[in-house]
């Protein structure tokens, strides 16, 4: 089956169904509509490779992530993806696993299959790879790690609105030592969380002798350690903020390991709000960061760029908001661990 059968299908020429196809947008929307019904009635499958030949396009955009297994991301792939569906765009997917070598093979992937564009939704990215793509003038969006430049643009989280607003929660609770668990301190975004914890609790009076702050690893099991490290404390926090979902879930086992309570004896705070978090015991108080938002961001910023519908990158703003559920509550005024 070709294109000159969809055509006598519905009565138009095979430029009028190519230029549809192709979403070349100068067809009408009546007409177009009788292509659609035509290729549906027919069983017709457009030959990607065809069309990519003609147009000089893959119609393919490259997305890169950090951790497939933390649910965050998938939420954001599927977001994505459905933006990219509904424009006519496929989508690759490379996981890094918070290895920046690796991040050097996703792009090369990328530039091998001839993307339209990358997302870059981690922030394990060296200066050479920097380098790389904007020498091959490939448009990209990136995380919180990019500088807007000619088709790059670059997706800043609010970080600050949301731990800030944590912050004054836990402190309203009439908590005093509080904790933060940060992500690997190699990553920028884990940085920036925790550089936004330490400027709001100082803000707020809270001095460097009754804060204590930990590494841990994005994951559960460093979440669990990390808050094992901090039970061990001569003076453990009765408030602990964690740079994502995950590691609060691991603060979680932790502290049920020892024989105390959340939110009764200890309070815990998650970041991302993956959709986990509501079906912790208990349900987890978090920051919540939109994957929905970042994912229809990021492929509006690089379509409108691939389209020519902006002839310059740029910052995109994406904000995070406290969600309260009960994993935190009143601290005690003896806490059982003292």
């Amino acid at each position: 089956m070709n294109i000159k059968e969809v055509a006598n299908r519905a009565r138009l020429s095979t430029a009028t169904v190519s230029r549809t196809i192709n979403q070349s947008g100068l067809v009408r929307p009546r007409t177009a509509e009788k292509v659609r019904r035509a290729i549906q009635e027919l069983g017709y499958y457009p030959n990607t490779q065809a069309r990519a030949l003609v147009s000089g396009r893959s119609q393919m955009f490259g997305l890169i992530i950090s951790d497939i297994v933390n649910p965050f991301f998938p939420e954001l792939v599927k977001s994505f993806e459905f933006a990219a569906i509904h424009r006519g765009y496929e989508v690759i997917v490379a996981n890094t696993d918070y290895n920046s070598e690796r991040m050097g093979g996703c792009v090369r992937r990328m530039i091998e299959r001839k993307v339209d564009g990358v997302a870059i939704m981690t922030s394990e990215i060296d200066s050479h790879l920097l380098s790389e793509l904007a020498h091959r003038r490939l448009p990209i969006v990136f995380l919180d790690v990019g500088k807007v430049k000619p088709l790059i643009s670059n997706i800043r989280v609010d970080y600050s609105k949301g731990i800030g607003e944590a912050v004054q929660h836990i402190v309203s609770l009439g908590h005093k030592r509080i904790g933060f668990i940060s992500g690997p301190l190699t990553l920028k975004s884990a940085r920036t969380r925790r550089s936004a914890f330490l400027k709001c609790i100082s803000a707020r009076g809270i001095g460097q002798r009754r804060q204590s702050v930990v590494e841990g690893n994005h994951k559960i099991d460093g979440g669990e350690l990390a808050m094992t490290q901090l039970l061990s404390l001569r003076e453990p926090p009765t408030a602990v903020l964690t740079s994502n979902d995950l590691t609060a879930i691991g603060a979680l086992r932790a502290i049920t390991r020892t024989g105390l309570r959340v939110p009764e004896d200890i309070s815990v705070v998650g970041f991302d709000d993956i959709e986990l978090s509501r079906f912790t015991q208990p349900p987890l108080t978090t920051i919540r960061l939109s994957r929905d938002e970042l994912g229809r961001k990021a492929f509006d910023a690089l379509y409108e760029t691939v389209e020519g519908q902006a002839r310059a990158g740029h910052e995109i703003k994406v904000g995070t908001v406290l969600v309260l559920r009960e994993s935190t509550a009143p601290a005690k005024s003896k806490p059982r661990f003292r």
